[in-house]
C-alpha cells in the first residue's frame, strides 16, 4: 500500500484519545516517513544541483556598499555551441567601479553582475566547439565575469597558452588590445614617428609605451607628476612631460618641432584640447576615456584651420570589425608577449570572492602598487 494512502486512512479514522501506544507510534513513524518521502520526491533540484558564488549589485551606489557575494544556481551543461569554465581570477577595473556606481554606459536591471574580464579554465565544451577543450585556459569576451563559473558561446572563449601567469592572464582581455589597436587602427605610423599620450602612467599608457617602443615609434608621455619620468623611461618612454597650459610649446621644443600625427587621450575636458594643440595639421586624436568625467574641450580652430580629427575608441567596436580567427590571433600575440615578460602589469593584492567588499574598497584607494585581483576558486 502506498505511504500516502496508508497515512490518509489513519487520518480519516476517528481514533479516540485512548488509542494504544502502538498505534500512536505507528502514526508518528508514518508522519516522519511521509515528510522524508515528500522532501526526496517533490524537491529533487535543490538536493542535486550545487550552487556557485557570484558577485551581485543590488542597487547602484558606493561599490563596496552595494556589492554582495551571493549563492546562485550552477550554470549547467553547455549547449552544442557553448563552453563552461571555472573563473580563476578577475581584476577590478575603473569601468567596473563605474558600473557599480551606475555611471557606466551599461546600466542593466538589478541585481546585476559586473566584470568585463577574467581568466578561466574550461571544464566542459559543447559538441560543436573545436578550438578549446577541457583543461584549456581562456579569457572571455563577454561580461558578467565576477563569478565562480561561467557558461558562454564558444566563440567568446579565447584560448591562452598553458603556463601563462594567471594573474597576468586575468588582465589580458582589455588593456593590452586597447593599446595595440589604438596604435594600429587610426594612423599608418612608420618607425621613428612620434605618438603623444596623456594618462601615460595608467595601465593602458604603460602598455602603449612598450608596444610603441617595439615598433620603433617614439612617445611623448604627458603625466601629472614629473617624478614618474624615470620609471616610464625604463619601459621605453622617450619623453615624459608634466601637463600644463604651455604643453604644446614644450612638446615642440623637446621634439624639435616634429610632426605628431597621432595622439591618445583619456582625461577629457581641457586636457583634450591641450593634446590636440600638440598635433600636426591633419593629425588624429583618439579619445578613449574621461578620467576627469568631463567631455572633451577642444578649440574649434584645431578642426577648422588645421584639420585635426577627434575620434573615439571602444575595444568592442574595433574587435567587432574582425572575425573570430583575427581576434584569436590578436590575443595569441599579446599572450606570447606576456609569457616572454615583455608585457607585464603590476598586481597589488589578490582577494577571495567572499571578500569582494574589501577588494572594492581597496581598489578605490590611491597609492596602490598595481591592480586588485579576485580569485573566486581558491588562491592562484
Amino acid at each position: 500500500m502506498a505511504l500516502d494512502t496508508l497515512w490518509e486512512e489513519h487520518e480519516a479514522r476517528d481514533i479516540p484519545m485512548a488509542c494504544t501506544i502502538g498505534t500512536f507510534g505507528l502514526l508518528a513513524f508514518l508522519a516522519e516517513q511521509r515528510k522524508e518521502a515528500h522532501l526526496s520526491l517533490e524537491d529533487p533540484v535543490e538536493q542535486t544541483i550545487a550552487g556557485v558564488k557570484q558577485v551581485q549589485i543590488v542597487r547602484y551606489g558606493t561599490p563596496w556598499d552595494v556589492a554582495q557575494c551571493a549563492d546562485v544556481p550552477d550554470v549547467g551543461a553547455p549547449a552544442a555551441d557553448e563552453v563552461v569554465f571555472d573563473v580563476l581570477a578577475f581584476p577590478i577595473n575603473p569601468a567596473d567601479m563605474w558600473f557599480c556606481k551606475g555611471s557606466y554606459r551599461l546600466k542593466p536591471p538589478l541585481p546585476a553582475t559586473p566584470g568585463a574580464e577574467c581568466v578561466g579554465r574550461i571544464t566542459a565544451v559543447g559538441a560543436g566547439v573545436r578550438h578549446v577543450k577541457p583543461g584549456d585556459l581562456v579569457i572571455n569576451l563577454q561580461r558578467e565575469n565576477w563569478a565562480q563559473k561561467r557558461k558562454v558561446k564558444g566563440d567568446d572563449a579565447i584560448p591562452l597558452p598553458a603556463g601563462i601567469d594567471l594573474k597576468q592572464a586575468a588582465m589580458v582581455r582589455i588593456n593590452p588590445p586597447t593599446a595595440k589597436l589604438m596604435l594600429s587602427d587610426f594612423v599608418d605610423l612608420k618607425g621613428g614617428e612620434w605618438v603623444i599620450q596623456n594618462v601615460a602612467n595608467s595601465a593602458v599608457g604603460r602598455l602603449l609605451i612598450v608596444l610603441a617602443h617595439q615598433r620603433g615609434l617614439r612617445t611623448v608621455n604627458v603625466v601629472r607628476r614629473a617624478e614618474l619620468a624615470e620609471e616610464l623611461k625604463q619601459l621605453g618612454a622617450d619623453l615624459v612631460i608634466a601637463d600644463g597650459d604651455d604643453l604644446a610649446r614644450r612638446v615642440a621644443a623637446e621634439t624639435g618641432n616634429s610632426a605628431i600625427r597621432l595622439g591618445v587621450e583619456a582625461v577629457g575636458g581641457a586636457a583634450t584640447g591641450r593634446l590636440a594643440n600638440c598635433l600636426a595639421t591633419d593629425g588624429t586624436l583618439v579619445h578613449y576615456g574621461s578620467m576627469s568625467g568631463q567631455n572633451p574641450d577642444v578649440d574649434r580652430s584645431n578642426f577648422i584651420y588645421r584639420g585635426v580629427r577627434l575620434t573615439g575608441f571602444m575595444l568592442g567596436r574595433f574587435l567587432a570589425r574582425r572575425n573570430a580567427e583575427q581576434i584569436r590571433a590578436i590575443y595569441a600575440d599579446l599572450a606570447q608577449q606576456v609569457m616572454s615578460g615583455k608585457l607585464h602589469a603590476p598586481v597589488d593584492t589578490v582577494y577571495p570572492i567572499e571578500k569582494i567588499k574589501d577588494a572594492l574598497a581597496h581598489a578605490d584607494k590611491g597609492g596602490r602598487n598595481g591592480k586588485i585581483l579576485v580569485s573566486p576558486n581558491g588562491s592562484i
